[in-house]
C-alpha cells in the first residue's frame, strides 16, 4: 500500500479525497493544523498535526511514512476574507506552500497534486474556460493559488519536480454515507447557507448581487460534486506515479447555475422555502464560472458523475443529520 501525505486532509474536499485514495488501495497520511479541518473527518488514515509553514514538523512526518507523493489541500480559502487581510493569505498559501515543497525535495518526493481554483482566472473572456484562458485574479485569493502554480511550473521547468494543478470549480455535496460532509465555520458558501436556512439555523439567504451580466442578474457557478473532485485526485496521483508529466487541469461539470436557479433547487430537493434577501455584490466575486474539462477527461480518464439534484440531496443527508448538533462547534 503506498502512502500518499494529504496536506488538509482532515479539511471538506480533503476527507472526501483521503475516503477515495482508501478505496482505491493508497494510505493516505493526514497532516492538517486543524484550523479549519475537523480530527473526526479523518477515518482513513493516520492523523499527523502540524502546519506547513513549520519545517520541522514536516520533515518528521515525510520521514516517519515515506510517502510516495504528496496532495495539498492546506490553504486558507475564503475570497472575502483575503480582501480584508491579504497578507494572511500570502503568508499561508504561499509561504507554507514553499515550507512543504522544500521539505518534499528534502526527502526525495518530486510529485504533487495541487488544490487550484478557477479565481486564479479572473473575469470569464469565454465561457466555458479551459486551461489557456487568461488568468487575471480579482482577490488575493486567487493570485495565492496563481502565485503557487507559478512555482510549481518552475520546479517542473527546472528541477524535474512534477506536478498536477487541479483547479476547482465551486466545489459541494458530501459522502452519500453521511460520514463526512461540508463543515466550515464560519461558512460562506452557497450551498451549505441555503441548507442552514432550511433547518432554521439562518433567518435568511442572502443573495450577493443582482446586477450581474447574467441571465438573472445573479452570478453563475459551476457546482461539482466533492466526491467528483476526489476522484480526479486519485486519478492525478496514479498519473503521476505513472511517470505523467505536470499538468493543468480544470474540475468541473461543464454546465452553469444562478445563484436563483441554485435556491430553487435546493428549496426543491429539500421540500422547504425559506426567506431569500438581495444584497449588493461581495467585492472579488466573478460573474460567471463555467468549466471546459474536456483536458482532465483526456489525461485523467475522468468525468463528473453528479448533477446539480444529487449534490443538493448528498449535502442535505449530511447537514440535516449532523449540522444542528455542531452548530456553532469549532
Amino acid at each position: 500500500m503506498k502512502n500518499i501525505l494529504v496536506a488538509g486532509g482532515a479539511g471538506y474536499i480533503g476527507s472526501h479525497t483521503c475516503l477515495d485514495l482508501s478505496g482505491k488501495g493508497y494510505q493516505p497520511i493526514v497532516f492538517d493544523n486543524l484550523t479549519n479541518g475537523h480530527a473526526e473527518f479523518v477515518q482513513w488514515g493516520p492523523l499527523e498535526v502540524g502546519d506547513i509553514r513549520d519545517r520541522r514538523r514536516v520533515d518528521e512526518v515525510l520521514e516517519k511514512y515515506k510517502p510516495k507523493a504528496i496532495v495539498h489541500f492546506a490553504a486558507a480559502i475564503e475570497v472575502g476574507a483575503s480582501v480584508q487581510d491579504p497578507g494572511s493569505y500570502y503568508e499561508n498559501n504561499v509561504s507554507g506552500t514553499i515550507t512543504l515543497l522544500r521539505a518534499a525535495q528534502a526527502a526525495g518526493i518530486n510529485k504533487i497534486v495541487f488544490s487550484s481554483t478557477c479565481a486564479t482566472y479572473g473575469a470569464p473572456l469565454t465561457t466555458p474556460m479551459s486551461e489557456t484562458h487568461s488568468q487575471l485574479p480579482l482577490n488575493p485569493y486567487g493570485q495565492s493559488k496563481l502565485i503557487v502554480e507559478q512555482i510549481l511550473k518552475d520546479l517542473d521547468r527546472y528541477q524535474d519536480f512534477r506536478s498536477v494543478i487541479l483547479r476547482y470549480f465551486n466545489a459541494a455535496g458530501a459522502d452519500p454515507e453521511g460520514r463526512i460532509g461540508e463543515w466550515h465555520n464560519p461558512e460562506t458558501h452557497a450551498i451549505p447557507l441555503a441548507l442552514q436556512t432550511a433547518l432554521g439555523l439562518r433567518p435568511y439567504f442572502q443573495v450577493l448581487g443582482t446586477d450581474y451580466d447574467t441571465p438573472d442578474g445573479t452570478c453563475v457557478r459551476d457546482f461539482i460534486h466533492v466526491l467528483d473532485l476526489a476522484d480526479a485526485h486519485s486519478r492525478a496521483i496514479q498519473y503521476l506515479l505513472d511517470g505523467g508529466d505536470s499538468q493543468a487541469l480544470n474540475l468541473g461539470t461543464g454546465h452553469g447555475t444562478t445563484v436563483k436557479e441554485l435556491l430553487s433547487t435546493v428549496q426543491s430537493v429539500v421540500g422547504r422555502n425559506f426567506d431569500i434577501r438581495y444584497g449588493p455584490r461581495r467585492p472579488g466575486d466573478s460573474p460567471a464560472l463555467v468549466a471546459d474539462n474536456s483536458r482532465a477527461k483526456r489525461t485523467l480518464g475522468w468525468s463528473p458523475h453528479h448533477d446539480l439534484s444529487s449534490i443538493i440531496e448528498s449535502a442535505w443527508n449530511w447537514h440535516s443529520k449532523h449540522l444542528p448538533q455542531r452548530q456553532g462547534a469549532a
